[in-house]
């Protein structure tokens, strides 16, 4: 993801001319420390120092500037001093970039035995952030709030998070994806609106036939397939019949023949995300599978079943969760281990799963796939690692689109599982199975998914809260009553 080394994020100052030109210069130098120390942090995005904010049309001119500049990816605010704002209310009104407002001072403690009147002038945060607090709520203006000393680590946490989630939505608004085929026919839940989502969310989706994509599998290299099967070798455990002299080993060559075409077809329109179909495959010799697999953990958005809301989603959690550790993926909840009182979920697909959520070095292999009508297609079989996550996924409403975050807790594989034949994974629902599966199946919650153990809901909240989204949340303290009349209200305030 080279393009996140080009982003910068703009931190605009505010004050006023009131108190004197000597407390603008220190405002200025105070500004100044504070941007070289977070940039010491390698921070996920840079932070660059604008001008000084003192009048409406210095204040103006900076969020036009921002507007306008396309390596600018959002706007942090501070208000050193006092800064009233209607100064900002032209402003405001035009920044169309996602904003911060950081809630913060200079100097950490009250310094007891030496403050004065100079020093309460400099150091208004307190009060000079509630005036601007009040006019970004007036303008009903979408906005992160972070609050606390400069130098904590709390405060370069939540940064880092709040950096994360505007590069994806930078992501969003220039994403382009691709369509190998339709949607699985008869589905609801993976049609939408294509054209309300590119006024939404700003990425365009258009299909393709599968035929082109065959035509770019047809021009790859034979150096280059024996080349890319050299990294699987090194890369994974390959089964017996995988391997050089196995009897399945033609499968694995076409394996790395439809990666190359696939990722060389993408890398040429400029796509970052992609869905296929098992029901439109002519042409191809097996669904693929390894290939999804590996581009995903590449940071590929996917979609199974033509489900293009799904591949920009994955897309969007790849880029807040890039440099991470413990991974994301496409997911599926597929089926359930009923124990009375200790529900388990099994989270898998039919091949699509990503690698990048692996507990163990995921094994290569080959399987029987029962639809589709092509060869067995090869795959990487793995479980995922253990931890706090979350399952997320975006419906289409009819008059609007909705974002359901569940929290879940992934566990360890209960027992041996020798013949499942696909990446997995195994979560707990919150509160408990019981109110979390009816919670996510009240909300509209489809049955694909993304999977993360590294981001939160707070910053798809976020993500959610810029694009003017609805957010549903099913956590540890889910009531369905409460929830339900929160989709009630919901239908009121959306119309």
């Amino acid at each position: 993801m080279k393009f996140l080394k080009e982003l910068e994020v703009w931190f605009v100052v505010g004050s006023q001319h009131l108190y004197g030109q000597e407390v603008l210069r220190q405002v200025e130098r105070n500004a100044k420390l504070i941007t070289t120390y977070l940039n010491e942090q390698n921070p996920f995005i840079q932070i660059k120092l604008k001008s000084l904010a003192t009048t409406p049309d210095e204040i103006l001119s900076v969020c036009q500037k921002a507007n306008n500049t396309e390596r600018c990816v959002g706007l942090i605010a501070w208000m050193h001093t006092f800064s009233p704002s209607k100064m900002w209310i032209t402003g405001l009104t035009r920044l169309t970039k996602p904003l911060l407002q950081f809630h913060t001072q200079f100097n950490r403690n009250i310094p007891w035995n030496d403050i004065d009147m100079d020093y309460m002038n400099l150091h208004q945060t307190a009060h000079g952030d509630r005036e601007f607090g009040f006019l970004a709520t007036r303008l009903r203006k979408p906005r992160t709030i972070i609050v606390g000393h400069w130098q904590s680590e709390t405060v370069r946490y939540k940064f880092d998070r709040w950096m994360r989630v505007i590069a994806a939505i930078y992501d969003q608004q220039h994403l382009k994806i691709a369509r190998f085929g339709d949607n699985m026919r008869e589905v609801a839940v993976t049609e939408g609106d294509k054209v309300e989502a590119q006024i939404k969310f700003g990425y365009s989706v258009n299909g393709y036939g599968v035929y082109e994509l065959v035509n770019a599998i047809e021009q790859v290299k034979e150096e280059d397939v024996a080349h890319l099967v050299k990294e699987y070798e090194t890369a994974y455990q390959l089964t017996e019949s995988l391997q050089k002299t196995g009897e399945k080993r033609t499968a694995l060559l076409d394996s790395a023949r439809i990666e190359l075409g696939l990722k060389t077809f993408l890398e040429k329109g400029n796509f970052k995300a992609f869905t296929d179909t098992f029901e439109n495959l002519n042409g191809l010799k097996q669904l693929p599978g390894l290939a999804v697999q590996r581009l995903m953990q590449q940071g590929y958005g996917f979609g199974a079943e033509g489900d293009w809301k799904t591949a920009a989603l994955v897309r969007a959690v790849k880029v807040m969760s890039y440099g991470l550790p413990k991974g994301s993926s496409f997911m599926e909840d597929y089926t359930y281990n009923l124990d009375e009182n200790n529900g388990i979920v099994l989270g898998a697909h039919m091949l699509e799963v990503c690698p990048s959520i692996a507990q163990e070095q995921p094994l290569l292999d080959i399987k029987p796939l029962g639809i589709g009508g092509k060869e067995d297609p090869t795959r990487l079989i793995f479980t995922s690692k253990p931890g706090e996550a979350i399952n997320a996924t975006i419906i289409d409403m009819g008059n609007r689109f909705r974002m359901i975050v569940a929290d879940i807790d992934a566990i360890e594989k209960p027992q041996a599982m020798p013949n499942l034949p696909v990446g997995h994974a195994f979560w707990k629902l919150r509160p408990n199975f019981d109110v979390g599966t009816q919670a996510w199946i009240l909300a509209g919650g489809a049955h694909h998914s993304v999977f993360s153990l590294d981001i939160d809901a707070e910053m798809l909240r976020i993500f959610a809260e810029f694009f003017g989204i609805e957010f549903i949340h099913i956590n540890a303290n889910t009531d369905l009553t409460t929830l339900k009349n929160e989709l009630r209200w919901n239908e009121i305030a959306y119309k």
